[in-house]
């Protein structure tokens, strides 16, 4: 039997407490505790909830609002209760000690041999590296201070995270102290959360016992507990963390290599891997990951692959990271798993930047413990090797949380030839080709993008919306309300409190972020619009160059390619981007809604006096903190690295420098390069010039 409150669409606007009788409120309580116990158990299924986040924070704090009114009528097993603690109303935002980044892996050999080869040709000798399961689980940074556990976070965004603590401690995965006399100050570590294998089947086993759903997979098991509000709903599940990186670390203690990271945190009292090697060959590599492959089925806990990582910290610091991965780290997957079923139809999807990707639907079969429907066919090219068509008899492979591709026709069922369609199947613009990938060009004006547009638009990094997120854009695009950008501006607060999910608040707040984005900064206006190969750095090339959105609408091809850092590519999309009539269409509405792109202070050739220039900055700097320190420099036309080279021209030096400082030095040695060495009062009379 349900409630009003437990359906896919229940009510959100209530009367005020004042105006219920007792037991008119006593009624609406016992209704409301049953029927957030039912979205609990929906929600934390992973991806089976029936009610936005927002509707069922709503409902919660109803039930806070009465039970406030009533407290007599509070039970002790009410959904508000917070019982040592176990109960949270929402997550906190955590800033990562250190960045939580993804490593680059391939399913082919010869991917990771080029890895190795690349790490031994730049280290100049034979690299000592480091092998571990890659552990399919639930990323996690731990920190504690003085040896005694501080908080848990999840990964995030790799940089922001939210606080878990209180279901990491009702878990009971972590130790609470360190073990030892001689901890660090600061420790931050990275883990995983996982289920063992049998531990997995059990929590299964009692879930359809209750009559409950089930979970897709241990790592699925794993990110639904861990990340919900009640921690009492761990009680009696077996959960594991094994740690397997340090991200910041403070005090006496010195680690030169991953191997002793392992050992200091075995000695800790942390779980670690018990696979876990040192190795120099490649061919101990190949040995370590077929026999882990062989082993697969029969080990504890589920693993997608081999992590290979230099050994020696300093090299690693040399090597330096992308924008979201190491290059000190490889990880070759494991095969991918694999099923038969047949394509229904191939189908067209129109993503955020245009690309137009076939897409085959599916009878839908279980691949891995997911029921797959659809699966990528990538581009026109991979569509024709393959030769598949609707009605064949398929391979569908998927691995890890990787879309499913089709992977093999094992059985034609006499379809005709799939084609590309000419023009976008969305707003009908015609198409074109760069590369292997179709795009449609009407970025602004094709309502497919659209979602994915507005989501841009209003992210951290672009003009920074708060609360307008892909659920939200998806409901505005869904209600008609928004058919471009500009359509945003003309929201009021009474249109967005009628939409599922909002109430007077929440409405308010959302249109007051909307209408504080009206004066941005021109290079964030810039990535906002979501040009076609102009990300943060390119559009604060262009803002810098040009100064206004105007110089920038009419500028000419010439004088796009001339700018440094602007290659034919991104000139041509910016060139096309700004005379499609769409987007001038867009642009002009922007303006009639108030919208004022600030004008950025254009510095004169003369006054880039560090044009071209390299910097890499080490140490703790005392006078600039880090981002000020390269401000200055980008500011003046310079450009601030990761890693020492030869082509590095000046290394800011400030206190307790790293292994950059001696890198420099040994490239002036033995290369002559000629890289300056500077602190900070010569750093501020070269700014000066």
């Amino acid at each position: 039997m349900t409630n009003k409150f437990m359906s896919d669409n229940p009510p959100t606007k209530f009367k005020s407490p004042k105006e219920l009788s007792k037991s008119e409120a006593e009624i609406e309580i016992k209704e409301l505790v049953e029927a957030i116990r039912h979205h609990d158990n929906l929600y934390y299924n992973k991806d089976k909830p029936v009610i936005s986040d927002s509707i069922y924070d709503r409902l919660f704090h109803r039930l806070l609002e009465l039970e406030n009114a009533y407290p007599e009528l509070k039970t002790s097993n009410s959904p508000t209760m917070r019982v040592g603690g176990g109960v949270i109303e929402s997550f906190k935002k955590v800033k990562h000690a250190g960045a939580m980044l993804s490593v680059n892996s391939s399913l082919e050999e010869l991917k990771v041999l080029d890895f190795f080869d690349s790490i031994n040709k730049k280290s100049g000798k034979n690299a000592e590296f480091v092998l571990e399961p890659k552990f399919d689980g639930f990323s996690l940074e731990v920190v504690y201070e003085e040896g005694v556990f501080k908080y848990a976070s999840t990964r995030g965004n790799g940089s922001v995270g939210e606080d878990v603590s209180h279901n990491i401690l009702a878990a009971s995965v972590v130790p609470l102290k360190l073990k030892g006399s001689k901890t660090p100050e600061f420790l931050s570590i990275r883990g995983e959360v996982y289920m063992e294998k049998n531990d997995f089947l059990e929590l299964n086993k009692r879930r359809s016992q209750e009559g409950k759903d089930l979970f897709a997979n241990p790592r699925n098991a794993s990110a639904g507990m861990m990340r919900q509000l009640d921690s009492g709903k761990l009680r009696g599940l077996k959960f594991k963390v094994v740690f397997y990186d340090v991200l910041n670390m403070k005090g006496e203690i010195s680690l030169r290599t991953h191997d002793e990271i392992i050992k200091a945190l075995r000695m800790w009292g942390l779980r670690v891997s018990d696979k876990h090697a040192v190795i120099r060959d490649f061919s101990e590599i190949k040995t370590y990951y077929e026999s882990f492959v062989k082993e697969r089925e029969d080990i504890p806990y589920e693993a997608d692959g081999v992590v290979i990582k230099v050994n020696d910290l300093s090299f690693r610091e040399e090597l330096g990271v992308r924008s979201r991965s190491p290059r000190w780290a490889y990880a070759w997957k494991f095969p991918p798993k694999e099923e038969f079923t047949i394509v229904e139809d191939i189908i067209v999807s129109v993503g955020r930047t245009g690309t137009l990707t076939p897409l085959a639907l599916l009878d839908p079969v279980v691949v891995g413990g997911v029921t797959v429907s659809r699966a990528t066919l990538h581009n026109e090219d991979y569509v024709k090797s393959l030769g598949v068509r609707k009605g064949d008899t398929v391979k569908i492979i998927r691995a890890g949380d990787v879309i499913p591709e089709v992977k093999a026709v094992i059985k034609s069922g006499g379809g005709s030839e799939f084609k590309m369609p000419k023009s976008c199947p969305s707003c009908a613009s015609a198409v074109f080709r760069e590369g292997a990938y179709w795009f449609c060009p009407n970025a602004l004006g094709c309502l497919a993008q659209l979602k994915g547009h507005i989501k841009h638009y209003a992210s951290r990094n672009a003009l920074d919306i708060e609360g307008l997120g892909e659920s939200v854009a998806q409901l505005l695009v869904e209600e008609d309300l928004v058919k471009n950008i500009s359509d945003l501006y003309e929201l009021t607060p009474s249109v967005l409190e009628d939409l599922e999910g909002f109430a007077s608040l929440s409405a308010k707040q959302l249109y007051q972020a909307i209408q504080s984005s009206k004066s941005p900064l021109l290079h964030r206006f810039l990535y906002a619009l979501g040009i076609r190969h102009v990300g943060e750095r390119v559009a604060l090339v262009l803002s810098q160059h040009f100064g206004s959105l105007n110089n920038i609408m009419n500028v000419s091809m010439e004088e796009l390619i001339s700018i440094h850092e602007i290659g034919p590519q991104i000139a041509q999309g910016v060139y096309e981007f700004f005379r499609k009539d769409s987007t001038r269409g867009v642009l002009d509405k922007l303006s009639k809604c108030g919208v004022r792109v600030q004008e950025t202070k254009i510095e004169s050739n003369k006054n880039k006096t560090l044009n071209g220039l390299k910097f890499v900055l080490t140490g703790e700097l005392k006078d600039f903190k880090r981002d000020v320190a390269k401000r200055e420099i980008e500011n003046r036309g310079g450009r601030v690295t990761s890693s020492v080279s030869k082509s590095t021209d000046y290394v800011l030096l400030g206190d307790n420098p790293g292994s950059k400082l001696s890198d420099a030095k040994k490239l002036n040695d033995e290369s002559k390069a000629g890289i300056k060495i500077i602190d900070e009062e010569e750093f501020v009379e070269l700014l000066k010039k």
